[in-house]
């Protein structure tokens, strides 16, 4: 296919997945057709396709196209596959290597944050978080992270269908002290997850910049017991961790 050939009807679909995955919301016909610029019929039947491949799902209005468990399955497999290898996870162990505790690599999953890779401590004593983990995203430190750098009208929807639940006695369960948290976080630029998760487990986390250097793409952070780690020290790492966000991000290309 040379240059100027048009995309086979293949391609089309996958561009138009990339409309939607991009706007990180539901859309309608009407705002799928002005996003993409092509045709309403063209749209139209290509919504149904996907909707039929289980690649998009209806929410329940009817009008609005989400992304459906199918495609997300697909994107986290993939996300999850390239970690495991090469530049990222290097990267990742070099960190472990020297700040002497577990560290991850995450990314925001529907409502939850998805684990793309993980090293562990050399220590005994390890939670085992595997790739692949899912955990809560409104007392994780990253989760917390990559809410903050939502945008409002995402994030708020995002919390409304959630049921901001308590895990231990410091976990932060109402809106106005979540609002607050992300104030911090923005200013700050880290996340922390003071025992709000685990009890007797800290965990401090910053952002890896997408390719125009703006949000957070992903997150990385550190996890330790505080029987070795308090939270404070946890925070003296934050130059180290970010060091390692940034060579993470520049793996985007």
């Amino acid at each position: 296919m040379t240059e100027k050939s048009a995309p086979s009807p293949g391609l089309r679909l996958f561009d138009l997945l990339e409309v939607l995955v991009r706007e990180g919301r539901a859309l309608t016909l009407a705002e799928a057709v002005a996003t993409s610029g092509w045709p309403k019929p063209t749209v139209h039947r290509m919504l149904a396709q996907l909707e039929a491949g289980e690649l998009l799902l209806r929410e329940p209005d009817g009008r609005r196209y989400a992304l459906a468990p199918r495609l997300l399955r697909l994107s986290e497999a993939a996300l999850a596959g390239s970690t495991q290898q090469g530049v990222r996870h290097a990267v990742l162990r070099q960190l472990v290597a020297d700040v002497g505790e577990s560290c991850n690599f995450t990314a925001l999953s529907g409502s939850e944050v998805l684990y793309l890779d993980r090293i562990e401590s050399a220590f005994p004593l390890q939670l085992n978080l595997r790739p692949g983990t899912r955990v809560p995203i409104h007392c994780s430190a990253s989760g917390k992270l990559l809410l903050a750098h939502l945008p409002a009208a995402q994030r708020n929807a995002l919390l409304d269908g959630l049921p901001l639940e308590r895990h231990t006695a410091t976990t932060l369960t109402t809106r106005e002290a979540l609002d607050a948290e992300f104030k911090r976080i923005r200013k700050d630029d880290y996340s922390v997850d003071a025992e709000e998760f685990v009890e007797g487990l800290v965990c401090v986390a910053v952002p890896v910049r997408g390719p125009d250097g703006q949000g957070a793409r992903c997150a990385v952070a550190l996890q330790a017991p505080v029987a070795r780690m308090s939270l404070a020290q946890a925070i003296e790492k934050l130059p180290r961790l970010q060091e390692a966000a940034q060579a993470l991000a520049r793996t985007w290309g």
